[in-house]
């Protein structure tokens, strides 16, 4: 569980508030949309609420501890089992599908894993965890060659190999085209309900985010407008978060 208490966050020397008194939850195995126009302030809320940005005051309680007050060490034992996905996904291009998963099995061991000391039993459980996204027949391509809704999709598969209890996506649907779209959000909301996995994601279409959400976050300069059950918005909540 997730809990902010108003979070508020600027980008000196601009003294303008990009996220201002936010306070919201999050409770386990929840499916959250942050939706908003450009410069709403969506991926700054999904950096600070998944610990990878500061922000300058409020709280941020997760799982009772305030994470504000918790140095590197501690940040670090909370995000261990937290993934979050880039717009463009971090991978080797240049290896398969196949060993950008294992590889990611060797988390615990960079060693290792700069080595590609990868075992014959962690290649089996990597192709155990592609053809949980759908990409068992995409395993020995380079990841260079796949489309960018196949790419997402090997990020959710490092995702699960490293256990992970929350992903923060950020735009996981950005440049897709629809079919591929609607591919990796059928994939996240699957993946999320079978795994217990709690997931939250920005998104710039709204429509995604009402069919397969099962919470909508709207956010306009810098705050939570409209929160509600994942559903259709009605034009009132639309006009709130576009204007």
């Amino acid at each position: 569980m997730i809990i902010a208490r108003n979070i508020t966050k600027t980008y000196k020397p601009d003294p303008k508030e990009v996220l201002s008194k936010v306070s919201l939850q999050i409770d386990d195995g929840e499916f959250v949309a942050i939706v908003g126009g450009s410069g709403s302030g969506k991926t700054t809320l999904l950096r600070c609420l998944s610990l990878q940005d500061e922000w300058d005051s409020g709280q941020l309680i997760v799982n009772g501890k305030d994470a504000g007050k918790l140095g590197s060490i501690g940040k670090w034992g909370v995000r261990r089992r937290w993934v979050f996905i880039e717009e463009k996904p971090t991978l080797d291009l240049h290896a398969t599908a196949l060993k950008n998963v294992a590889r990611s099995l060797l988390f615990h061991s960079p060693i290792r894993a700069v080595a590609g000391l990868v075992s014959k039993n962690e290649h089996m459980e990597a192709m155990d965890y592609l053809e949980r996204v759908g990409l068992l027949d995409k395993a020995h391509q380079k990841a260079g060659q796949l489309s960018g809704g196949e790419r997402q999709r090997i990020a959710v598969a490092k995702a699960l190999v490293q256990g992970a209890t929350m992903i923060f996506a950020d735009e996981p649907v950005s440049g897709l085209d629809p079919t591929s779209a609607e591919s990796v959000m059928r994939d996240l909301k699957a993946i999320g309900k079978r795994e217990q996995i709690t997931i939250v994601a920005t998104l710039h279409r709204l429509d995604l985010a009402e069919r397969y959400a099962t919470r909508i976050l709207g956010v306009r300069e810098g705050r939570v407008v409209v929160d509600i059950p994942g559903r259709a918005l009605d034009e009132r909540e639309r006009g709130l978060i576009f204007g």
